[in-house]
Protein backbone atom coordinates (compact mmCIF):
# COMPACT_ATOMS: atom_id res chain seq x y z
CA UNK A 1 0.00 0.00 0.00
CA UNK A 2 2.47 2.45 1.13
CA UNK A 3 5.63 3.69 -0.55
CA UNK A 4 8.77 3.24 2.07
CA UNK A 5 12.51 4.05 1.11
CA UNK A 6 15.50 4.78 2.35
CA UNK A 7 17.69 8.23 1.21
CA UNK A 8 20.62 9.15 1.92
CA UNK A 9 21.66 12.06 3.60
CA UNK A 10 21.59 15.50 1.76
CA UNK A 11 18.55 13.72 -0.56
CA UNK A 12 15.87 16.78 -1.05
CA UNK A 13 12.67 14.99 -0.31
CA UNK A 14 10.44 17.76 -1.82
CA UNK A 15 11.28 21.61 -2.52
CA UNK A 16 9.35 24.45 -1.42
CA UNK A 17 7.17 25.12 -4.07
CA UNK A 18 6.59 21.94 -5.29
CA UNK A 19 2.89 20.46 -5.39
CA UNK A 20 1.77 18.98 -2.10
CA UNK A 21 0.66 15.87 -3.54
CA UNK A 22 1.41 13.39 -0.61
CA UNK A 23 2.80 13.11 3.04
CA UNK A 24 5.75 11.23 4.88
CA UNK A 25 5.91 9.27 7.92
CA UNK A 26 9.32 9.64 9.06
CA UNK A 27 10.11 5.18 10.04
CA UNK A 28 13.84 6.24 10.82
CA UNK A 29 16.48 8.60 11.02
CA UNK A 30 16.32 12.36 10.40
CA UNK A 31 14.52 15.22 7.97
CA UNK A 32 15.43 18.94 8.52
CA UNK A 33 12.17 21.62 7.29
CA UNK A 34 14.70 24.70 5.50
CA UNK A 35 13.18 27.92 4.09
CA UNK A 36 15.09 29.17 1.16
CA UNK A 37 16.98 26.10 0.90
CA UNK A 38 20.61 26.29 -0.78
CA UNK A 39 20.04 30.29 -0.81
CA UNK A 40 21.89 33.24 0.91
CA UNK A 41 19.23 33.23 3.66
CA UNK A 42 19.23 29.65 4.31
CA UNK A 43 17.02 28.58 7.86
CA UNK A 44 16.75 25.25 9.25
CA UNK A 45 12.88 25.86 10.65
CA UNK A 46 12.42 22.23 11.94
CA UNK A 47 14.22 18.96 12.50
CA UNK A 48 12.10 15.69 13.08
CA UNK A 49 14.20 12.63 14.38
CA UNK A 50 12.54 9.22 14.76
CA UNK A 51 13.94 9.02 18.20
CA UNK A 52 11.55 11.34 18.74
CA UNK A 53 8.15 9.92 20.76
CA UNK A 54 5.67 11.86 18.62
CA UNK A 55 4.11 11.25 15.79
CA UNK A 56 6.89 12.19 12.81
CA UNK A 57 4.44 13.37 10.24
CA UNK A 58 5.39 15.62 7.50
CA UNK A 59 3.74 17.78 4.27
CA UNK A 60 0.53 16.83 5.72
CA UNK A 61 -0.53 20.81 4.97
CA UNK A 62 0.09 20.29 0.86
CA UNK A 63 -1.75 17.09 0.99
CA UNK A 64 -4.43 18.52 3.02
CA UNK A 65 -5.00 22.12 1.31
CA UNK A 66 -3.34 20.90 -2.53
CA UNK A 67 -1.44 24.05 -2.07
CA UNK A 68 2.64 24.30 -3.23
CA UNK A 69 4.94 23.18 -0.58
CA UNK A 70 6.28 26.15 2.01
CA UNK A 71 9.40 24.24 2.93
CA UNK A 72 12.48 22.36 1.91
CA UNK A 73 12.43 18.57 3.58
CA UNK A 74 16.19 16.94 3.40
CA UNK A 75 17.15 14.24 4.91
CA UNK A 76 19.78 14.49 7.15
CA UNK A 77 21.40 11.10 7.86
CA UNK A 78 22.06 8.26 5.33
CA UNK A 79 19.70 5.30 5.66
CA UNK A 80 16.84 7.72 6.81
CA UNK A 81 13.75 6.14 5.76
CA UNK A 82 10.18 7.32 4.96
CA UNK A 83 6.96 6.24 3.98
CA UNK A 84 4.92 8.01 1.34
CA UNK A 85 1.86 8.50 1.96
CA UNK A 86 -0.12 9.78 -1.14
CA UNK A 87 -3.75 11.19 -1.38
CA UNK A 88 -4.90 8.31 -2.25
CA UNK A 89 -3.62 6.00 0.21
CA UNK A 90 -4.32 9.22 3.31
CA UNK A 91 -8.20 7.90 4.29
CA UNK A 92 -6.75 4.23 4.71
CA UNK A 93 -4.07 5.47 6.69
CA UNK A 94 -5.66 6.72 8.93
CA UNK A 95 -8.98 3.72 9.36
CA UNK A 96 -5.19 1.84 9.73
CA UNK A 97 -3.82 4.26 12.48
CA UNK A 98 -6.88 6.15 14.31
CA UNK A 99 -4.49 7.53 17.22
CA UNK A 100 -2.14 9.05 14.04
CA UNK A 101 -5.34 11.06 13.28
CA UNK A 102 -5.45 12.37 17.27
CA UNK A 103 -1.87 13.06 17.25
CA UNK A 104 -1.78 14.79 13.70
CA UNK A 105 -4.72 17.48 14.94
CA UNK A 106 -2.58 18.01 18.28
CA UNK A 107 0.51 18.85 16.13
CA UNK A 108 -1.16 21.09 13.94
CA UNK A 109 -2.98 22.29 16.87
CA UNK A 110 0.56 23.59 18.71
CA UNK A 111 1.52 25.18 15.59
CA UNK A 112 -1.33 27.32 15.12
CA UNK A 113 -1.08 28.40 18.71
CA UNK A 114 2.11 29.10 18.16
CA UNK A 115 1.67 31.04 15.54
CA UNK A 116 -1.43 33.24 16.93
CA UNK A 117 0.89 33.85 20.44
CA UNK A 118 3.79 34.95 17.96
CA UNK A 119 1.19 37.05 15.88
CA UNK A 120 -0.31 38.48 19.13
CA UNK A 121 3.24 39.68 20.44
CA UNK A 122 4.14 41.11 17.02
CA UNK A 123 1.10 43.67 17.27
CA UNK A 124 1.65 44.67 20.85
CA UNK A 125 5.52 45.48 19.97
CA UNK A 126 4.52 47.06 16.74
CA UNK A 127 1.92 48.95 19.28
CA UNK A 128 4.30 50.05 21.34
CA UNK A 129 6.97 51.02 18.92
CA UNK A 130 4.65 53.33 17.52
CA UNK A 131 3.32 54.57 20.91
CA UNK A 132 7.00 55.57 21.72
CA UNK A 133 7.37 57.03 18.69
CA UNK A 134 4.54 59.54 18.90
CA UNK A 135 5.37 60.27 22.23
CA UNK A 136 8.67 61.14 21.71
CA UNK A 137 9.99 58.91 24.16
CA UNK A 138 13.29 56.79 24.15
CA UNK A 139 12.91 53.13 22.86
CA UNK A 140 13.50 51.26 25.99
CA UNK A 141 16.21 48.04 25.65
CA UNK A 142 12.83 45.63 26.25
CA UNK A 143 11.18 47.03 23.36
CA UNK A 144 14.64 47.30 21.20
CA UNK A 145 15.18 43.59 22.22
CA UNK A 146 11.60 42.07 21.25
CA UNK A 147 12.11 44.30 18.32
CA UNK A 148 15.48 42.35 17.33
CA UNK A 149 13.47 39.03 18.18
CA UNK A 150 10.43 39.94 15.95
CA UNK A 151 13.35 40.47 12.98
CA UNK A 152 14.65 37.60 13.75
CA UNK A 153 11.43 36.03 13.75
CA UNK A 154 10.49 36.85 10.63
CA UNK A 155 13.27 36.11 8.64
CA UNK A 156 12.55 32.64 9.29
CA UNK A 157 9.25 30.51 8.06
CA UNK A 158 7.29 29.89 10.67
CA UNK A 159 5.67 27.35 11.93
CA UNK A 160 5.92 24.55 9.65
CA UNK A 161 5.66 22.78 6.24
Amino acid sequence: MNDTKAYKSGAVIFREGDPGDCMYELDFGSIGIYQDYGGPDEKLIAKLQSSDRSIKLFGEMGLLDHAPRSATAVALENDTVLTRISEEEFNSYFEEKPVVVLDLMQQMCNRLRKTTNDYVEACRTVYEKVETEKSGREKSDSLLNRLNELCSFYTTYHPFF
